[in-house]
């Protein structure tokens, strides 16, 4: 009897099956032949696979798939749930969703004219701006026209009739003054206290002024502090010498107006008179 080998390759950790069968055993029970090499696999979530895809729960003989060789290789896989599939169909649709939302800006391309579509879009804007103002004007003057109303009923004027027309304009030429009497009461008190204020400080300004004694000059207090310094100096020195005549006339030199020449003559004399 031709018998032929199968290598079932099994799924991790078990290892690769090798079965001999004899060529005329039945595709369909290969499945408990692996299970009886491996008891411990869990063949009901599992299916054998073979090479072209043949349905291996048919009566056909192992040889159908041997192609008169003595070895066929099998696969076991663990069984998957189908499902409708389209996966791909879904990711191209929501790409395109995606594509259609992206904002495209092409303000900056030009026209056959050469203009930018910015300029354009800009002047259709401005064209229907344009054409809507006649109706803006129109509505806002309804709006005040309502308002003015409203405020006639609130201050309880009614509508002029026919007969009331002369009235009515007689009464509009009129002006009509409407005085805050709590209002003006608080600013004229409020102007009121601040000039009491302000004069209170400068009669107190004042008065403060009469009773201090007068300030003296500057001249005379440098004049004043440097008499006192001159004096405490010959309280401590009493033997101080005088200055002689050379050093008065030279001070005298120096602190006048005089020109180098005269100067110069002073200085001869200031000599002289020293030295005799």
């Amino acid at each position: 009897m031709h018998h032929t080998t199968l290598l079932v390759d099994t799924v991790a950790p078990f290892s690769t099956l090798a079965l001999q069968v004899p060529s005329s055993t039945p595709l369909s029970s290969l499945g408990s032949l692996v299970v009886s090499g491996f008891p411990a696999l869990p063949y009901h979530a599992l299916s054998l696979a073979s090479p072209c895809g043949t349905n291996l729960a048919s009566e056909a003989p192992v040889s159908s798939l041997t192609n008169g060789q003595d070895i066929l290789t099998l696969r076991l896989m663990p069984s998957l749930l189908g499902g409708k599939g389209g996966f791909g169909s879904q990711l191209r649709a929501a790409g395109g969703r995606m594509s259609s939302q992206k904002a495209s800006n092409n303000d900056s391309c030009r026209d056959l004219n050469g203009r930018r579509l910015s300029t354009i879009k800009e002047a259709k804007k401005m064209a229907t701006y344009l054409e809507g103002e006649p109706e803006r004007k129109k509505a806002a003057a309804e709006e005040k026209r309502a308002k003015l109303e409203a405020l006639e009923k609130q201050l309880g004027v009614s509508e002029a009739g026919p007969s009331q027309e002369g009235e009515s304009s007689a009464r509009a030429g009129q002006k009509h003054r409407f005085d805050d009497t709590e209002y003006l009461e608080q600013s004229r008190e409020i102007n009121d206290n601040v000039k009491s204020a302000v004069t209170a400080g400068l009669l107190k300004k004042r008065k403060k002024a009469k009773t201090s004694p007068p300030a003296e000059p500057t001249s005379a207090v440098v004049e004043k502090a440097n008499k006192k310094d001159k004096e405490e100096a010959n309280s401590q020195d009493p033997q101080a010498e005088e200055p002689t005549v050379l050093e008065k006339v030279t001070e005298a030199v120096l602190t006048s107006s005089a020109t180098p020449g005269v100067a110069a003559g002073l200085s001869v004399v200031a000599g002289v008179a020293a030295s005799a």
